[in-house]
């Protein structure tokens, strides 16, 4: 009689059809495979319980739990990582708290991908200051940081109208404890401020990027370039997009965009009407919204003919 494969075989290709997202695929191969007489091992319960959380059943990824423990196997970081990233994914963040406390308890005890998911759920319902907690406690933990977890909790910060001043702080504060920031930390700390009209705070923020040589991003001179146009700072605003070719950036629509609200906000039609042009000319094809806003703005100040021109 032909020998079967080993347990390790068939993890691969559960593991393997996992990946291509085929769950109920791998609840059936697995139920096969154990009416052959193999036993399941920890790895095979663990893509099991990924399974059962991607579909929605948490529930039945905990009856797996449970099975391991029966069976005498130990459940590793995988199973818990897998069980926490359900209930947060359900939106059951306390379930996903209390699981990790109880894990603590019986001697577990979280790893970075755990801590992540948990002050990312954390950030999620607002509970930013918790988050915050989690993040020195892994510190204190010899955790190795990952960037993401600084960026989930800065645009947490930014979130809160009144809480900018606690994201600055936390920048700076990565920044001594040798963490630098990526473009993307810069997206969010600018984004925030600019939107909490913190735009002082935010053009000396820029100018670090600048010096760092971090800034030839668009989407870094868009959000600085709207949060001028809001504190209707056109003059700035305007000195920044005309500077972009200089820096090897081109505006794309939404910098154009930004550019046309700002100045249709004002009441300038004509500046806009000839930036509407210089767009076009020069081969950044407007979209609905770019029309919109143009229309908007013609509207606003009594140009109702002008506004049916522009379709």
């Amino acid at each position: 009689m032909r020998r079967l494969p080993s347990i390790v075989n068939f993890n691969h290709m559960l593991g393997a059809i996992a990946r291509l997202k085929h769950y109920l695929v791998v609840i059936s191969l697995i139920k096969r495979i154990e009416s052959f007489g193999i036993s399941p091992d920890v790895y095979t319960l663990n893509i099991l319980v990924n399974c059962f959380c991607h579909l929605n059943r948490v529930d039945f990824g905990f009856s797996v739990l449970a099975t391991i423990l029966k069976l005498g196997h130990h459940p590793n970081s995988i199973t818990l990582n897998t069980l926490v990233k359900g209930l947060y994914l359900q939106g059951n963040i306390a379930g996903a708290v209390r699981v990790v406390e109880e894990m603590e308890k019986t001697g577990y005890k979280p790893n970075a991908i755990t801590c992540g998911t948990i002050l990312k759920a954390l950030c999620k319902i607002g509970q930013t200051s918790m988050a915050i907690g989690l993040l020195r406690k892994m510190e204190e933990g010899n955790f190795e940081l990952d960037l993401t977890m600084n960026n989930t909790i800065i645009d947490s910060l930014c979130k809160d109208r009144l809480r900018h001043k606690a994201a600055l702080d936390l920048f700076h504060k990565m920044q001594s404890c040798g963490q630098p920031p990526n473009p993307q930390t810069y997206a969010i700390l600018l984004d925030g401020l600019c939107k909490n009209g913190q735009v002082v705070e935010a053009i000396k923020v820029f100018l670090e990027l600048e010096e760092k040589t971090l800034g030839n991003n668009i989407v870094i001179y868009n959000i600085l370039i709207d949060g001028l146009c809001n504190v209707r700072n056109l003059k700035v605003a305007g000195e920044l997009f005309y500077s972009l070719p200089t820096k090897g950036l081109q505006p794309n629509v939404r910098t154009y965009t930004i550019m046309l609200k700002g100045l249709c906000k004002e009441g300038l039609l004509e500046e806009a009407s000839e930036m509407f042009e210089k767009m076009d000319g020069s081969g950044c094809s407007p979209n609905d919204r770019t029309y919109n806003t143009i229309i908007q703005g013609l509207l606003q100040h009594n140009e109702t003919s002008k506004s049916y021109g522009t379709y």
